[in-house]
């Protein structure tokens, strides 16, 4: 995190990366798999992504936190539209991301496979 200007740009970025589970490092620190953003042609910071998984949690804990609730006292429709927009955001193709979902929801598999059936079935 380098000069004085870059101030501005790294708090006007760092809502995005908390939302996806991020972490800001400096620049010079980066690895391979980090992405380092560039501000006014210059290094300002790097970003750490998560790894799959944990964006999983970082987004069921955001979901209950909107929420007010745990997850698995919502209700069946509720549920299942957390199941739909958990979909659309690529969820499910994390290892073990019914498994991880399901938990989260406080029912079992079967019934997250069954709210993913009914969607594609309507």
């Amino acid at each position: 995190m380098n000069g004085a200007g870059d101030g501005a740009f790294i708090a006007a970025v760092k809502p995005l990366v908390d939302a996806m589970g991020g972490e800001m490092i400096p620049p010079d620190e980066a690895g391979p798999d980090d992405v380092v953003l560039i501000w006014e042609g210059a290094a300002a910071v790097a970003v750490r992504l998560p790894q799959l998984a944990d964006s999983l949690d970082h987004i069921l804990a955001a979901l209950e936190r909107r929420r007010g609730m745990p997850l698995a006292e919502l209700d069946r429709k509720a549920k299942q539209e957390i199941v739909r927009s958990l979909e659309a955001r690529g969820a499910f193709a994390v290892r073990h991301g019914v498994e991880t979902v399901a938990s989260a929801l406080g029912v079992s598999r079967f019934t997250v496979y069954n709210y993913l059936n009914r969607e594609k079935g309507a």
